[in-house]
């Protein structure tokens, strides 16, 4: 287990579980859905995990590469398909830590889970107005590989739960939360609890404001996606890299850049940030 503080900030970590952050709190106030560390007893739990090497859904747990059809494993309890990639189902290791920060690593061998080798990297930085997520994955596969990143942050519905971020389309999805098509949009301004199921925004301005009657937070990135969707016990609001089900999508024809779907080559990496900021001062 991991405490990191810094001013009126305190984040807890479990390396051993997906390398979850746990809780995020301002003084006793809990910014995500937060539970001490010791207390966690499954990633699902966590106010946020990192999805790596892919986020959201992969039809039917089943990767169509290059004309070569690699099953995976199914996740128990979600739908057929496999979710929010493999990283939160390891545990990982601790490279670096100090009073505020730390930097956590898994490294992927291929397996049923997911055929190509990978390796990477998750900075947390604690500051006096926040905290901020560094996530790296290097293709470690003798082959190209799909790829892609995110993060999953988890908030409790409490009075006054609103969202608000602009973009500028919406993926329409089927009965299995899977994306059909790209349709115009202006992003959202509604009360959490109005959320869909599931819904991927596209074209996403990079700022999220999740805020209810006592906390005002702010999220930034340079991802230009978002997926937001109800929980039993609040809802998310993830930045991530690509589409739902990318690999297929580009299978059956779309194009990578228009998916946000990575192609790297053996050895290449792909980077991306997070901020989580507190707004106001009460």
């Amino acid at each position: 287990m991991i405490e990191l503080r810094a001013g009126r900030f305190r984040c807890e970590l479990h390396p051993a579980l997906g390398g979850a952050v746990a809780g995020f709190w301002r003084d006793e106030v809990p910014l995500l859905r937060s539970t001490p560390a010791a207390q966690l007893t499954s990633a699902r739990l966590a106010g946020c995990l990192a999805l790596v090497p892919f986020s959201n859904r992969v039809g039917h747990a089943s990767v169509l590469w290059q004309g070569t059809q690699l099953p995976q494993v199914r996740h128990g309890g979600d739908p057929p398909h496999a979710i929010h990639g493999v990283a939160w189902q390891r545990p990982w290791t601790v490279l670096e830590q100090d009073a505020a920060s730390a930097m956590l690593a898994y490294e992927h061998r291929a397996d049923s889970a997911w055929p190509f080798a990978f390796d990477c990297s998750h900075t947390l930085r604690l500051d006096d107005h926040g905290l901020e997520l560094t996530l790296a994955l290097t293709n470690q596969s003798g082959r190209p590989a799909p790829a892609g990143l995110g993060w999953r942050p988890s908030f409790a519905q409490r009075p006054g739960s609103r969202i608000a971020f602009h973009a500028g389309a919406q993926w329409e999805f089927d009965a299995d939360c899977l994306p059909l098509r790209r349709t115009p949009a202006t992003g959202l301004q509604a009360d959490a609890a109005s959320l869909p199921t599931d819904a991927c925004f596209d074209g996403w301005d990079g700022v999220a404001h999740v805020q209810d009657d006592s906390v005002h937070l702010r999220l930034e990135s340079e991802l230009t996606r978002l997926v937001v969707g109800m929980e039993a016990d609040g809802f998310t609001v993830a930045p991530v890299s690509h589409v739902p089900n990318a690999v297929h999508l580009y299978a059956a024809g779309a194009a990578a850049a228009e998916l946000g779907l990575a192609l790297l080559q053996p050895g290449e990496s792909l980077m991306a940030q997070l901020r989580l900021t507190v707004e106001g001062t009460a």
